[in-house]
């Protein structure tokens, strides 16, 4: 059984930082991820992120198939891995972890 207590800090922590600073920022979402690819240095750091993000929905797909769960269902993980990356996985984790609380401990499969 994985434990949620690390997974769940880490998404009110951040979640409630993202809140924060989309509160004072002073451009969108979309006009701050422009100006991040228009350098170089920025762009490779935002590459980077997306490549790991794309990563971590692979494995949320593939973990939620091996649970028996239609791969539809990682949909609004990925969808909130898309537009703020580390959200995503945090809330699948802690999603799958109390899932795995109200299932007999026969039923849940190993991480491979």
């Amino acid at each position: 059984m994985m434990p949620i207590a690390l997974p769940l800090a880490a998404l009110i922590a951040f979640s409630g930082y993202t809140v924060g600073v989309m509160l004072q920022a002073e451009q969108s979402l979309i006009d701050f991820g422009i100006s991040l690819m228009s350098r170089p240095d920025t762009a490779q750091v935002v590459i980077d992120l997306y490549l790991l993000a794309t990563l971590a929905g692979i494995w949320m797909f593939k973990d939620a198939r091996k649970r028996g769960q239609s791969g539809w269902s990682v949909v609004p993980y990925l969808l909130l891995t898309a537009v703020f990356v580390s959200v995503g996985p945090l809330l699948y984790l802690v999603v799958r972890g109390l899932q795995d609380r109200k299932r007999p401990a026969a039923v849940i499969l190993p991480d491979a």
